[in-house]
């Protein structure tokens, strides 16, 4: 049944995406460190390749100067030199275009991942060695959108590649009678053509590519409802604990609260809806204190446990409702409700021959 309980319909939770998060599960796009990677060796090529002939022309003059010396130094003496000036004229011909691939892999791997670093993948996982995992693996949507990408990709850069040799055929043919720093520069400039060429299609794969991966990662992180309450068990706590814990301490609370109508001087009621039973006392308490205050079934225990105890009742609706409303238990009684209650005291106060 569509969305039923077992089914990963919702989306995931922040705790969710925290965790995958931590694992190294993150949205990423190969596609777009690639076409990184082949914008930053176009614009690197592009503006060191007068270092690289600068090193290589520098390297052929030192060869040259070498051989000359053959005689004098003996071959094997040569041949060392000329290894390690080879090089050093290859790292040197090469610096500018490797710093900046790896420039913009780093780049373009940490701005998708946002910075983040885990080892997380490089833990042995031996279910991967399940040979059913395996096909699953192979046959799965992912495998066919990478195999269809890789095709495309592949396509594409053959028939460019074709475009470009068939259209340049006539003007390789023309290099026999050109000057060879001519014609050296104009196959750097059409190499460089082809290189936008590819690169701009391959923007266009890659830009869809992220947006694939995108939505494929928000599908693997969907969640089922069981897995949403079971989430929210663990961070929260189970409702029907928490529930039990909350009725026990109202329950406590309660208890405390009748031990204390014993030591009140009056409780005043409604005559069973409402029940607030009161303290006082001069020089210790500033006003009569609330003790305990209850509602219907409540009400009827204060009442019950006050005539248990001989605490005097006082049945005052307007005057009980007020207390309740207006009070809490530990707490003074509201300035507007001094007068009523103080002549409420006065009366017990009589009946008991005590004084205020």
């Amino acid at each position: 049944m569509p969305g039923g309980a077992g089914e990963k319909t919702e989306k995931a939770t922040p705790k969710r995406r925290r965790d995958e998060r931590k694992k190294g599960n993150v949205m990423f796009s190969q596609d777009v460190v690639a076409v990184a990677t082949l914008f930053a060796s176009y614009i690197a090529l592009r503006f060191g390749i007068p270092i690289m002939v600068s090193a290589l022309d520098e390297f052929i003059q030192y060869c040259f100067q070498v051989i000359g010396n053959v005689p004098n130094q003996g071959l094997n003496e040569v041949g060392s030199e000329l290894a390690s000036h080879m090089i050093g004229t290859v790292a040197k011909a090469s610096a500018l275009p490797l710093l900046a691939t790896v420039l913009a892999a780093v780049v373009a791997t940490f701005a998708q991942t946002k910075l983040l670093v885990s080892f997380e993948a490089l833990r042995p996982k031996f279910n991967r060695l399940n040979p059913l995992e395996g096909i699953k693996r192979l046959f799965s949507l992912k495998s066919i959108v990478e195999v269809f990408k890789n095709v495309l990709k592949i396509t594409i850069l053959l028939i460019l590649i074709y475009r470009f040799v068939s259209g340049s055929l006539l003007q390789f043919s023309q290099y026999m009678d050109s000057d060879i720093g001519v014609s050296l520069a104009s196959m750097r400039d059409l190499g460089f053509q082809l290189l936008v060429e590819v690169g701009i299609a391959f923007v266009v794969i890659s830009f869809f590519d992220y947006l694939y991966q995108r939505w494929q990662f928000e599908r693997d992180l969907r969640m089922t409802k069981e897995e949403i309450k079971e989430e929210y068990k663990q961070t929260e706590g189970d409702p029907k604990v928490k529930g039990k814990i909350k009725e026990l301490q109202r329950k406590m609370a309660q208890s405390r609260m009748m031990q204390a109508v014993p030591g009140a001087d009056v409780v005043i009621r409604n005559p069973t809806h409402f029940a607030v039973a009161l303290r006082y006392r001069p020089g210790k308490d500033v006003a009569p204190v609330v003790v305990a205050k209850g509602q219907d079934e409540i009400a009827l225990r204060i009442v019950a446990v006050a005539e248990e105890h001989h605490v005097a009742v006082v049945e005052n609706k307007p005057l009980a409702r007020a207390l309740y409303a207006g009070a809490e238990i530990g707490g003074i009684i509201p300035p507007d409700q001094y007068g009523p209650v103080a002549e409420v005291l006065v009366y017990i106060y009589k009946l008991n021959h005590k004084t205020l």
